[in-house]
């Protein structure tokens, strides 16, 4: 007869999740049990750049039946030689795929859908996010079976952390040779926030039971006023039927940003662009990208939006629950700030913001001069100064920032719709040339910048003929792209000075 192999099983978990405590969680069933079982741990880089890894081996024969032999271990994972990978977040998930360790003939992957953006999709000048049906797809490809669920959500509502919930989807999985009652004798035995650690354990050991599928959402609990409603309806009268769910989340993004009167004006800049699509005949793609960047641009940051942010009560709750574990102990939240001059004059009046902004560019201020603060958000002085600021949202359409967003809101839709008429693919490009502007302060600033030099030499030239319109679709695409893989500017430089020397020779030979 041959040895009995050891099953093996690969933790992948961010900082401040427990994998530590889920890997001792396993060891210590594991040796309830009766079973050999060894442990090591690899440690990430830094927050967010990788996964802490555990490593575990258990080999599935008691060691009452082994005779007094031992077995050898292995201390690291090998390549294509894992039977269940477990990932606290997609993204890992997919790491564990790109290793190499997860393999269609053996590894059975455990995974939440809930995502935490890696630091290069935080950095990106755009949108850097992974797609996360792309992702889903290669797990599932690549895996013997996979079990994706939001062990994120599952936290949250059972007033745990992920380890937990990770622990009770492995038991519930049958791959590993120990029961739910052993696998809950262990976090007793550990001593430490039991209940909701037993309520998380819990939560995903039913839904490993019966997962969900991850493509389904939520269902939204709206306890708008009727307003809202009527809004809704309206986005199902007017809008293609494949623009809606975007639309849909873009009304219910502004109406807390701003107001009803402000969802409102974000439907009726769509009105003309859904003429344009339907003219165009293309079947409700340039309203869908319009949609999407359109309620990005109208609720641009900030000092209001960052005050909302700061005091949001579901950030103090993620705050204790996942970065400080705390339950019940004190704890404080300390922010830092550094407006500077053009963020200070956001909320004034232009004929005030104007002449501070000119004064202050004169004396060399501006992007250099900026106000440093610490505040303690979870004080009563602190939250109320944070409080003060999100209660001038009243005051934002007056403010100068609100005046000139809008204005270059109106001048990107009119370019949309005119280019619309001659040139769809051309309309669609104008309309993701918007990704470039994001951010506040040095960032919104560069982006901005970048968007107007794109603007004044590319789109401009191309709809006034001096660049052919079969070409200018592609002359932005690559524009856009330069600028946002060099966000200081030298590679679009580069880029737009070879457009414009091969457009006059273009139209020449026209």
């Amino acid at each position: 007869m041959s040895a009995p192999r050891p099953i093996t099983l690969l933790i992948a978990a961010l900082g401040g999740e427990g994998g530590g405590v889920l890997s001792q969680w396993i060891v210590s069933a594991a040796a309830q049990a009766g079973f050999p079982v060894q442990s090591t741990s690899i440690p990430g880089v830094a927050q967010r750049t990788g996964a802490t890894t555990y490593y575990i081996e258990i080999l599935p024969v008691k060691m009452t039946e082994l005779g007094g032999r031992r077995p050898v271990l292995a201390l690291t994972p090998g390549v294509g030689d894992i039977d269940i990978a477990v990932a606290s977040e997609l993204l890992e998930a997919g790491r564990t795929v790109a290793g190499g360790f997860v393999t269609p003939d053996r590894t059975h992957v455990i995974a939440s859908t809930s995502r935490f953006y890696a630091m290069d999709e935080k950095i990106a000048m755009a949108d850097g996010r992974f797609d996360q049906e792309r992702l889903t797809a290669t797990i599932k490809a690549h895996a013997k079976d996979a079990l994706l669920i939001d062990m994120g959500d599952l936290a949250k509502q059972s007033g745990s952390i992920v380890n937990a919930v990770m622990l009770g989807a492995i038991a519930a999985s049958g791959r590993l040779p120990l029961t739910a009652e052993q696998c809950e004798a262990a976090i007793r035995a550990d001593g430490k926030s039991v209940e909701s650690n037993l309520r998380g354990f819990r939560a995903g050991y039913e839904a490993a039971r019966v997962p969900v599928s991850p493509a389904k959402l939520p269902e939204r609990k709206n306890n708008a006023p009727a307003t809202l409603e009527a809004l809704e309806q309206d986005v199902a009268h007017t809008i293609p039927a494949v623009a809606r769910p975007i639309v849909l989340e873009g009304v219910r993004r502004l109406v807390p940003y701003q107001n009803i009167a402000y969802a409102r004006l974000y439907l009726d800049r769509l009105a003309p662009i859904a003429e344009a699509d339907e003219a165009a005949g293309v079947q409700g793609q340039l309203v869908t990208e319009v949609a999407r960047q359109l309620a990005l641009r109208m609720s641009y940051e900030d000092v209001v939006r960052v005050a909302q942010a700061k005091i949001a009560p579901e950030r103090m709750r993620r705050i204790a629950r996942e970065e400080l574990c705390a339950k019940d102990e004190p704890y404080s939240v300390h922010d830092f700030l550094k407006p500077g001059i053009e963020e200070l004059t956001q909320l004034l009046p232009p004929s005030l913001a104007r002449p501070i902004q000119r004064y202050a560019e004169r004396k060399g201020w501006l992007g250099r001069v900026y106000f440093g603060m610490e505040i303690d958000s979870t004080s009563i002085s602190g939250y109320l100064r944070f409080l003060f600021l999100a209660k001038l949202r009243g005051i934002r359409p007056y403010g100068h920032r609100y005046v000139q967003e809008q204005e270059q809101i109106e001048a990107w839709l009119s370019l949309i719709v005119e280019a619309a008429r001659r040139a769809p693919d051309l309309a669609r490009e104008i309309a993701e040339c918007a990704r470039l502007i994001k951010g506040y302060g040095d960032t919104y600033a560069r982006g901005l910048a970048n968007y107007r030099s794109i603007e004044e030499r590319v789109i401009r030239p191309a709809l006034a003929g001096h660049i052919p319109l079969e070409r200018a679709a592609d002359a932005v695409m690559s524009a856009r792209t330069a600028a946002l893989v060099d966000p200081e500017g030298e590679s679009l430089a580069k880029c737009l000075a070879g457009i414009e020397e091969q457009a006059p020779l273009r139209v020449a030979a026209e």
